[in-house]
């Protein structure tokens, strides 16, 4: 089951941020913008699916394959490195304050929407 759900979830990923690539001043602004997505998801599928009964064989399909594929953590890690290394400091700082702040609060709003 996540081996299904995660094929489609890394081929969204990679559309998504390359769609998105020329309209923001750094990759990983896309990249951010996708994993805030999925955290929203994520609650909001955790929830509903505790409300129907927790399907587990659903769960492994869109949680930890599809979404845990559609945001990855080592893409945010290569971009973060590749940010410090360029001496790009303060957006380093933001990127990993926005992606903890922002991640957080998107799982919530997920959560409360689906509860």
């Amino acid at each position: 089951m996540v081996a299904l759900g995660a094929v489609p979830g890394a081929w969204l990923r990679f559309r998504v941020v390359n769609h998105f690539e020329p309209m923001v001043p750094r990759k990983h602004w896309a990249t951010l913008a996708v994993n805030v997505g999925a955290c929203f998801l994520l609650g909001l599928i955790t929830a509903l699916l505790r409300g129907c009964g927790d399907d587990q064989r659903l769960s492994l399909l869109i949680c930890t394959g599809f979404l845990g594929s559609l945001s990855t953590f080592s893409t945010v890690m290569v971009e973060l490195l590749q940010a410090w290394l360029s001496h790009q400091r303060r957006q380093t700082c933001a990127l990993v304050l926005a992606s903890v702040a922002l991640g957080v609060a998107a799982l919530m709003l997920g959560q409360r929407l689906g509860a």
